[in-house]
């Protein structure tokens, strides 16, 4: 069966792609924004961001170590970590370079992880399409095989009534010869027909 063939624009394919980056550049943006708004050399205020990224820290540990493990959990912990401490640095610090470094390396990582996740996404995604191809190859198979059976017993059907109509119409042919005389045949020693065919 042919399915309708779509296809996806470039921007559906490059979306996924630029979140990594769209996310580390919002928290700079806003940790800057921050700081301009009086966060910079606040004690205050980088000590709640270094509190909550060594608290995110330590969760994403727990959470990485329990026997259940809970891995997406844990990389959400590790992420808010991460998120806490460059936001931290990017509004307390006065100077650009150090918040910058720090955001390059987030978005590496980010793009290092986000790899990984759409390396599992995309193996999964085609073993699920050649599940499906072969399932449908299977299918088309036995469909195929079913319908020859079938037809193979209709020719045969259709044959074996062609066969009786044809002999019914020569009995039938036959006793309407004029001299036809079935104990004459019997006698030259031919095969006289059965009861059943007489009586036909």
């Amino acid at each position: 069966m042919n399915e309708p063939i779509t296809y996806r624009h470039w921007a559906a394919d490059l979306a996924p792609k630029a979140v990594p980056a769209l996310a580390t550049s919002t928290v700079l943006i806003l940790a800057r924004i921050w700081n301009a708004g009086g966060a910079q050399h606040s004690i205050g205020d980088a000590s709640v961001m270094g509190v909550l990224a060594i608290g995110a820290a330590f969760a994403g540990n727990a959470l990485a170590r329990g026997e259940s493990g809970e891995p997406v959990a844990a990389a959400v912990g590790f992420t808010a970590a991460g998120t806490f401490a460059l936001a931290g640095v990017a509004a307390y610090t006065e100077s650009l370079p150090l918040p910058l470094l720090l955001w390059s390396v987030a978005t590496v990582l980010a793009y290092v992880l986000a790899h990984r996740h759409w390396r599992d996404h995309r193996r999964e995604a085609t073993a699920y399409e050649r599940a499906t191809v072969d399932r449908r190859e299977t299918q088309a198979h036995v469909e195929t095989v079913e319908i020859i059976r079938a037809r193979a017993s209709v020719e045969t059907a259709q044959a074996g009534g062609q066969y009786a109509t044809a002999l019914a119409a020569a009995l039938t042919a036959r006793a309407a010869l004029s001299g036809y005389d079935p104990a004459a045949l019997a006698a030259a020693g031919l095969p006289e027909l059965p009861a059943t065919a007489k009586e036909r």
